[in-house]
């Protein structure tokens, strides 16, 4: 028998799920935000999707729209935050690289201030029932600034590049689903083969000009996410072949060109003029990204001066004197960005599992939470899924417990006590003070923690070897990204080179599964693996700031702190 096939109103397929999902948030059993967020991941219009749920909800469009009136074009948008290298897309690993490189280079979707993902460079896409095949629709009439026109192409190479293990892009752990394993002539510790992943031939295929497809080799829900993760701006596909740098050969499909760049100074952006954007035309003439280096002070003297307009982010030890300034707006945005205390498990002593337990049960998440950031954030449960995460199921608070903790490190050896260094990056001043807190709680169960402090740029060339550190990780839209990218055995940003089987299987298995309700059931399963096998002592999930003068109408903070300026125009 035939499937049936399922039709919006436009007469567009829409995965058969879509019925059920719309039905289900019809009778309350499922969330508003949840409805929006898989009914757009499947491909339904951001627009059709808030309409549905507007109408079930009797209210008016809350559909982000841009603004039609009362706008000014024209203007440069002037930015206070650090300028740095921004040759490779694909390897970046700060999201400031990423934000001076979106006016320039676009990706497939876009992810908004709302944690829906709505199409861009690709107008739609489509997945097969079981979610193993992902179809891009991409769109046409989009021109690169040499006049070249976006196809396939481009989406291809791109897709080559993420997954090829010399370019060391960690793209690999989102589209894992689309590797193979293969043996890198390596040997790991233990003399066994060192395996690495690349891409599983026939992983893409290359329908028409403007049409792709990714074959799986399991379920995935994510793929539109992932295509807004902040290393997937589609570069040309001439790249490699014209010197691999974005800086050094800036073509792009995006609306800005650059017209002046210094690292550690300035990144100016200027509005193309060699013919018609594909898209709606930003306001904005000029974006220009100013680099106060890590003086926070002198960012927002600055912003109260008028020289810029914006700070890219503020800390949470400064927000009440941002708040006291005149003209000037505080934005605040509730997020999964955190903060690991992460142990190396095939470092001593942390390759002992009760090393690991007894570090975490010393940790009391509340208190550090209150003391560091203000109680403005959520405690988190040292497994990496957020609240905010549409999969994050609840499990039972966590407690301190230093009685359990002496015990366990009496068992492995330590009972007179254990000596440990922490690298700690200073960049942020509640990252020390996280760190300064924890020692103190650790001190009671005789484990001893000296900090090692220093400065970021330090820290961020070891971050992913040092036995034991306090990583900052960013938003993403989706608990299972963060886990693909951070913990999943053999990806090139797995800190804490952890490497379960049981773990790896598990978080398949809640990649691919549509139903939220079910989802989050398959995410306990996850969760409490890696809770339990105590790679990581996680104490909290953070609010962000940024600021802006009062001149700045039409922008959102972003919980990823990603710059979208597209709808920003400036008064006066």
């Amino acid at each position: 028998m035939a499937k049936r096939v399922y039709r919006d109103g436009t007469g567009k397929r829409v995965h058969p799920y879509v019925p059920e999902l719309s039905d289900l948030y019809r009778r309350g059993k499922v969330s508003r935000r949840d409805f929006l967020h898989t009914a757009t991941m499947l491909g339904v219009s951001a627009g059709a999707a808030y309409a549905f749920a507007d109408k079930v909800d009797g209210i008016e469009s809350l559909n982000p729209i841009r603004q039609a009136h009362a706008t000014r074009k024209g203007g440069v948008m002037r930015a206070s935050m650090r300028v740095q290298d921004m040759s490779d897309p694909a390897v970046f690993d700060w999201i400031p690289r990423s934000n001076q490189a979106r006016p320039i280079v676009e990706y497939l979707t876009r992810t908004g201030s709302d944690n829906i993902t709505r199409p861009y460079l690709a107008e739609s896409w489509e997945a097969n029932d079981e979610l193993t095949q992902w179809t891009l629709n991409l769109r046409q009439g989009v021109k690169w600034s040499n006049g070249d026109d976006f196809n396939a192409d481009d989406v291809i190479h791109n897709f080559n590049r993420w997954l090829d293990p010399s370019i060391g892009s960690s793209n690999i752990g989102l589209f894992v689903a689309m590797t193979t394993d293969y043996d890198t002539g390596q040997k790991n510790d233990d003399g066994s083969p060192k395996m690495g992943r690349k891409m599983r031939e026939g992983a893409i295929e290359r329908v028409n000009d403007h049409t792709v497809k990714l074959h799986l080799n399991s379920p995935v829900l994510s793929i539109p996410e992932n295509l807004y993760n902040y290393p997937t701006a589609i570069v040309h596909r001439d790249f490699d072949d014209n010197g691999g740098s974005l800086v050094k050969n800036p073509v792009g499909t995006g609306a800005y060109v650059l017209a002046e760049y210094e690292v550690g100074s300035k990144c100016r952006l200027i509005r193309r003029t060699d013919g018609p954007y594909w898209g709606t035309e930003p306001y904005l003439d000029e974006i220009l990204y100013v680099d106060h280096g890590d003086d926070e002070n002198a960012s927002i003297a600055a912003l109260a001066s008028g020289q810029v307009d914006q700070i890219y982010q503020l800390f949470i030890d400064t927000i009440d004197v941002v708040e006291d300034l005149p003209d000037v707006v505080l934005h605040e945005v509730p997020t999964a960005q955190t903060g690991v205390f992460r142990m190396r498990v095939t470092e001593k002593p942390f390759n002992d599992i009760r090393v690991r337990r007894a570090v975490a049960l010393t940790m009391d998440h509340g208190q550090i939470l209150e003391l560091v950031y203000r109680g403005r954030g959520v405690v988190a449960e040292n497994h990496h899924v957020a609240p905010i995460h549409p999969e994050y199921f609840k499990l039972p608070d966590l407690k301190r417990d230093v009685a359990k903790a002496k015990a366990l490190l009496g068992e492995a050896g330590h009972g007179n006590g254990l000596s440990l260094s922490l690298d700690v990056n200073n960049d942020e001043a509640w990252e020390v003070a996280a760190a300064q807190t924890f020692r103190e709680q650790a001190a009671a169960a005789g484990i001893d923690i000296k900090l090692n402090i220093m400065p970021g740029s330090q820290y961020w060339t070891l971050w992913d070897k040092t036995p034991f550190g306090l990583t900052a990780w960013t938003h993403r839209p989706l608990g299972v990204m963060v886990l693909n990218l951070g913990y999943r055995s053999g990806v090139p940003w797995n800190e804490t080179a952890y490497s379960n089987p049981e773990f790896d299987k598990a978080l398949d298995v809640a990649s691919g599964i549509l139903d939220v309700e079910e989802r989050r059931k398959a995410m306990e399963t996850v969760e409490r693996i890696i809770q339990e096998d105590a790679i990581i002592a996680q104490p909290l999930w953070r609010s962000v700031f940024t600021a802006t003068s009062k001149r700045v109408k039409g922008y959102r903070a972003h919980p990823t702190l990603y710059h979208q300026f597209q709808n920003v125009w400036l008064e006066g």
